[in-house]
C-alpha cells in the first residue's frame, strides 16, 4: 500500500515539475516548447543549456522520480514477500 502511495506521489510530483519546465520553455520561445512536446529528450536539453533558471524545477522532477522509484521497489518487494509465503 506504501508503495503505491509513493508511486502516486511521485507521479504527481513529476508531472507538475515537468509541466513548470514545459511552460518555461514555451516562455524562451515557441519552438523550445513544441520541441520540448514532441521531440524526446530535447527537455533535458533545456534544462541543461538553461541550469541557472531551471535547477530547482529540475531537482523537484528529480526527487518526484526517487519517489516512484523506491515505491516502485516496495511495491515489489512486498509482492515478491507475499509471493514467498
Amino acid at each position: 500500500m506504501l508503495g503505491m502511495a509513493l508511486n502516486l506521489i511521485g507521479a504527481l510530483v513529476m508531472l507538475v515539475f515537468g509541466v513548470k519546465i514545459l511552460i518555461a520553455a514555451f516562455r524562451t520561445s515557441t519552438g523550445w516548447g513544441l520541441a520540448c512536446l514532441f521531440i524526446p529528450f530535447v527537455m533535458l536539453f533545456y534544462v541543461i543549456k538553461n541550469w541557472a533558471a531551471q535547477k530547482g524545477n529540475f531537482m523537484g522532477w528529480l526527487g518526484g522520480f526517487v519517489l516512484l522509484i523506491v515505491g516502485s521497489a516496495l511495491g515489489i518487494f512486498g509482492a515478491m514477500g507475499s509471493a514467498a509465503q
